[in-house]
């Protein structure tokens, strides 16, 4: 199986599958983009939305545009789409020596080629046809020739803005907030998240015609966001992105695509459409297709539409589990009556005689029909709705903190040389605490201090005797990658525990993924593994760094409401607007290091 590629101003997808030995990821998958609009990926964790950019991106499996081929994957499908298409992936494509300057310079080499075809196209066009080859064409062939390639040749320079590459450049770096790093300095000295604007700045500098990205909101602060917003809406070409952000969705796309496999799509295809604004792309009304759904709305709508869908997924389930029960207990019953079991009497046979064979053959008929509707309903049966994200309590062996308890923890004078200055901060039993500020702003030297993995130069920390505090890291490290998620919880929790509240039951993993290696899964799925261990096992005190990075839309969300009723303190570090806008608890914002303002959020 292969992909066709062809070209033009427009991206589209026919019937796409991937799959690899030991699972598929999608099939039949079909969507357009046109020009000028703005796709959002969106889906669990795991379901292919990096495995569709790097396909789209790629050509004929040699990658054209920085993609990775997928090399083990069977794929099939059709895509058409611009020939200058660019992508950005979470995984940079930099040398770790490369110098900044030459990394711009390398993204502009295509627009340099368009202009530098553009010069001779003129020249040749100026310098008219040569007049002492025997074979050169008829000169009227020949001045369309070479006015055809030159218009060509100017619409491609328009389009890749030749005239103004310096400029943008500039403009880039300032909009993206690393203009002032210095474009002399190599990759390996910058931080993850500045080589990951530098990746932005140099994809927007190569001005393709077409933009695939992979989470480009990661590592963005407040006004870098709005920038790409501003230059998304503004871009001519289409646009494909996968992101977790909620706010850069709901602003920046113009139509969604969910990837959930299953009815899930389905029924929020069937709820947009009544309300004129969606189309299915490989759906089905019933579970089992991997195909994926366009909505044509934003985020707050879809997020709207999912709410209904999940209503109704769940009254469908109730009806036809009911109907099952009336079923079951109908056949039974009416198998009881065709063979009662009773002698005959002589009054029964003469009724046996004019009417008991119509009789016999209505309830036999009756419970054929019975019979066969039970048998296709439990063949097509909706499966039950995943339950919504919950907390276990709080273990036993280990004891809550009531209200009235007091201060968990208590900083005071707390200071990390060159990265943390606090003069105080307190945490009760049921504190609910978002730390905001730019990247550098010490969010995480914070929790690392409130979880004892950071030692304060200064200052007193004081906890609780007895307490326990726990840390969601934005990077999850496991110390055995190659054992199993099954394995790692058991580990981690003990089997006694593992036992009482199981992995599979908390609905974070898939059942195909508990058993292979943990670094096999996707960042994502190892996330969600981490969030797992501490979902069966709370801690008094939960602190969490940028939790809505690399979780999926919906599982964000969910944990989100999940934490409101959480049995302990909650902290959580988080440059995530969506989140920001919805936060009810405390604040502290800090700014190199320092608190700028705290505040309870009315």
């Amino acid at each position: 199986m292969a992909v066709h590629l062809s070209y033009s101003n427009h991206l589209r997808a026919d019937g796409l599958s991937v799959s690899y030995p030991d699972r598929r990821v999608f099939a039949d998958l079909g969507f357009a983009v046109a020009p000028g609009d703005r796709l959002g990926l969106i889906g669990e964790n795991g379901v292919g939305k990096s495995t569709l950019l790097r396909l789209i991106a790629a050509d004929h499996g040699a990658d054209a545009s920085g993609a990775e081929p997928l090399d083990r994957a069977e794929v099939a499908g059709r895509i058409t789409r611009p020939r200058r298409t660019g992508l950005l992936s979470q995984e940079l494509p930099f040398a770790p020596d490369a110098r900044v300057d030459l990394v711009l310079e390398a993204a502009l080499a295509e627009v340099r080629a368009i202009e530098r075809e553009l010069d001779d196209a003129a020249a040749a066009l100026g310098a008219g046809p040569s007049t002492g080859d025997r074979h050169a064409e008829p000169a009227e062939a020949w001045a369309d020739a070479a006015a055809s390639r030159y218009a060509a040749a100017l619409d491609a320079a328009e389009r890749a803005e030749v005239w103004t590459a310096e400029a943008r450049r500039d403009e880039l770096l300032d909009g993206l907030g690393v203009a002032g790093l210095g474009l002399g300095r190599r990759i390996d000295e910058l931080s993850g998240g500045q080589r990951s604007r530098f990746a932005l700045a140099a994809l927007l500098l190569s001005a393709p015609d077409a933009l695939l990205l992979d989470e480009p909101t990661n590592h963005l602060d407040d006004d870098a966001a709005e920038f790409l917003e501003g230059r998304l809406r503004a871009f001519a070409g289409p646009v494909v992105f996968a992101s977790h952000d909620r706010a850069f969705l709901d602003r920046a796309a113009t139509g969604l695509l969910d990837l959930d496999p299953g009815r899930q799509g389905a029924l929020a295809a069937s709820a947009s459409a009544s309300a004129g604004g969606a189309a299915s792309a490989g759906a089905g009304a019933r579970g089992g297709t991997l195909g994926g759904t366009v909505f044509g709305g934003g985020f707050s709508e879809f997020l709207d539409v999912k709410a209904e869908e999940r209503s109704r997924w769940q009254r469908q389930y109730d009806d036809e589990q009911d109907e099952l029960r009336r079923l079951r207990a109908s056949i039974g019953g009416s198998a009881r009556n065709v063979s009662h079991g009773r002698a005959a009497t002589d009054n029964d046979k003469f009724l046996k005689y004019f009417k008991g064979e119509n009789v016999e053959r209505s309830i036999a008929r009756r419970v054929r029909n019975a019979e066969q509707r039970l048998a296709t309903l439990e063949r097509e049966q909706l499966r039950r709705p995943p339950a919504p994200l919950e907390f276990a309590g709080i273990p036993s062996g280990s004891h809550a903190f009531d209200a009235s308890a007091g201060l968990l923890v208590q900083l005071d004078d707390v200071e990390v040389e060159g990265r943390l200055r606090l003069e105080r901060l307190q945490l009760e039993p049921l504190s609910r605490m978002l730390v905001t500020g730019a990247n550098g702003a010490g969010k995480s030297t914070l929790l690392g201090v409130l979880a004892g993995a950071v030692a304060a130069d200064r200052g007193v920390v004081q906890r609780r005797k007895g307490l326990r505090v726990q840390l969601l890291e934005q990077d999850v490290r496991f110390a055995d990658p190659d054992a199993t998620p099954r394995a790692t919880y058991e580990r981690v929790l003990g089997e006694r525990r593992a036992e009482q509240v199981p992995l599979s039951g908390l609905g974070l993993l898939a059942p195909r993924d508990l058993d292979r290696p943990v670094g096999a899964l996707s960042v994502g799925q190892q996330r969600r593994l981490a969030l797992a261990l501490v979902l069966a096992r709370p801690p008094h005190v939960f602190l969490l760094d940028e939790p809505t990075n690399h979780l999926s839309l919906a599982l964000a969300t969910e944990l989100e409401e999940a934490l409101g009723g959480y049995p302990g303190a909650v902290v959580i570090a988080s440059h995530d607007r969506w989140l920001r806008r919805r936060w009810a608890g405390e604040r502290l914002e800090l700014r190199s290091g320092t608190a700028v303002s705290a505040a309870v959020a009315g």
